[in-house]
């Protein structure tokens, strides 16, 4: 491990993997703070491409401008499909979708929802 790998917290990551997403004209570029809701990651990372290629080159940007700084994905899904490419990165995940795929799923509105527990 060195150096720059240390000093990179989840925050940052998520701010490479915006970056790189936006180098190949992601769309709608959202992150979204799960910390406090799940243990799968502290943000998920969530864009979109116009087509399944323009998805896959999303894709290994983000895997390329990681690699630069010492990170690789623990697992990457659905690449070969191309309509919701994700890649894990333990602490952060992205979510490449079609647009389709994206809204269908909706994991915006997934995660931004609270449950309270009812006592009545």
């Amino acid at each position: 491990m060195n150096s720059r790998t240390r000093a990179l917290t989840p925050f940052s990551l998520s701010k490479i993997i915006i970056a790189a997403a936006d180098s190949k004209k992601a769309w709608n570029i959202t992150r979204i703070n799960v910390k406090a809701k799940t243990t799968v990651a502290d943000y998920f990372v969530i864009c979109e491409g116009e087509t399944d290629r323009q998805v896959r080159t999303i894709a290994d940007a983000v895997i390329e401008e990681a690699a630069k700084w010492g990170v690789k994905p623990l697992r990457v899904e659905g690449y070969e499909e191309g309509s919701w490419v994700l890649i894990d990165f333990d602490a952060v995940v992205a979510h490449i979708f079609l647009p389709g795929e994206r809204s269908y799923y909706n994991l915006e509105e997934l995660w931004r929802t609270t449950y309270k527990l009812d006592n009545a």
